[in-house]
């Protein structure tokens, strides 16, 4: 048998709050849990699984609607209509990577300046 999961335990695997969690329920994200002894929700790994990538999909800025669509086509078994859904997203996320990239190399450009100053082989500006 598989480990079922609290939504607290859930919560604190996953940094969502458990409103948050129900919220996601009500509005189709998720399936409803099973139910154990007084309707406490009861997770499985495989719901897990499904909240960490609905997470990932989330932390990547996919938009929530557009999370909805990509979990009914899921649902449907629909997977060109999945597989279309990701890969567009996918091109997304590679140009945040790209911009988080150039970022982070104008920040480090930074700090090594401000730490030349600070060890005094620079003047500041």
């Amino acid at each position: 048998m598989s480990r079922q999961y609290t939504i607290a335990e859930i919560s604190q695997e996953t940094g969502l709050a458990p409103d948050t969690l129900r919220f996601y329920e009500k509005k189709g994200l998720l399936r409803s849990p099973e139910r154990g002894p007084g309707g406490v929700r009861r997770y499985s790994e495989e719901d897990l699984g499904r909240i960490r990538f609905l997470l990932y999909l989330r932390n990547t800025s996919m938009p929530l609607k557009e999370i909805q669509t990509y979990v009914e086509a899921y649902n449907r078994n629909d997977e060109t209509a999945c597989f279309d859904l990701l890969d567009k997203h996918r091109v997304r996320v590679e140009e945040q990577a790209r911009q988080l990239s150039e970022t982070l190399e104008v920040i480090k450009y930074k700090l090594k300046h401000f730490q030349d100053i600070k060890d005094g082989t620079t003047k500041g500006r």
